[in-house]
């Protein structure tokens, strides 16, 4: 089984390399094509405006100067003799559930690897915040390898990729598996503007702490409950239920 990994923290980043010895523990015939720099929160962006770059480490490891989804699609066509036969994207450094799932570059990563025609799994560790991160790697590290060799035998319908996301706990504390739904957030993104050292303004982008809505069956409280959820993901937007509304409206 050949897989290709790739994620949006970066080559660089402490949890590519838990993906890596993960999917080790599945395959010898593991390709690494992730981004050169951090691109948290970049969603489902390409690069269109400006050539890509590559910094090929090995023949199974590189860098490229754009998103998870430049990667995927240079990894499977331009830089692999054939395609994967599973994408990995993560392990993500924080959780990426409910709301969080459309700002997330580790879930487009694997919406990609999704639309290319490959089986595609995004994963993420939810982790503490005490004046610096503390994220618990050993919890996915510990459980993933099991939990992939389950879901790497799926047949997924066409369109669907899965999303897991990681408890925030030790791995002894795990409470299992739940198959769970998106969730919702109350949505906490706020601006906090300052000054520069001339007094021009700018601004940051942040989440404000807000508690969310812990629904049963959701991947928020599947987490909450030290549980790993795992989520069936479609691309497909299209509200179903109001299309006949819709269409009525118009007539």
């Amino acid at each position: 089984m050949r897989i290709l990994l790739t994620n949006d923290d970066s080559i660089h980043d402490e949890g590519f390399d838990v993906l890596e010895r993960i999917a080790r523990q599945l395959s010898d015939d593991v390709w690494s094509v992730a981004p050169q720099t951090d691109q948290s929160g970049i969603a489902h962006a390409m690069t269109l405006n400006h050539p890509l770059r590559v910094r090929k480490y090995n023949d199974r490891r590189f860098a490229v100067d754009g998103t998870p989804t430049d990667c995927v699609i240079m990894a499977i066509r331009q830089l692999m003799p054939e395609p994967p036969d599973l994408v990995l994207s993560g392990v993500n450094s924080g959780l990426n559930i409910g709301d969080f799932v459309n700002y997330s570059g580790t879930v487009a990563g694997a919406m990609e690897g999704m639309l290319l025609g490959v089986k595609s799994i995004a994963l993420s560790q939810a982790y503490n915040f005490e004046g610096s991160r503390i994220v618990p790697w050993q919890t996915c590290e510990k459980h993933a390898p099991a939990l992939l060799d389950k879901l790497i035998n799926l047949d997924l319908p066409e369109g669907t990729f899965l999303n897991v996301n990681f408890p925030n706990c030790e791995p002894d504390m795990v409470q299992g598996y739940e198959v769970a739904t998106q969730g919702k957030f109350v949505h906490s993104l706020h601006i906090e503007e300052r000054a520069d050292g001339r007094q021009f303004p700018y601004y940051w982008m942040r989440f404000k702490g807000r508690d969310p809505d812990h629904q049963p069956g959701t991947d928020i409280q599947a987490l909450a409950d030290n549980k790993i959820a795992v989520t069936p993901l479609k691309m497909n937007l299209t509200d179903r239920d109001f299309l006949d509304h819709l269409e009525n409206a118009m007539k």
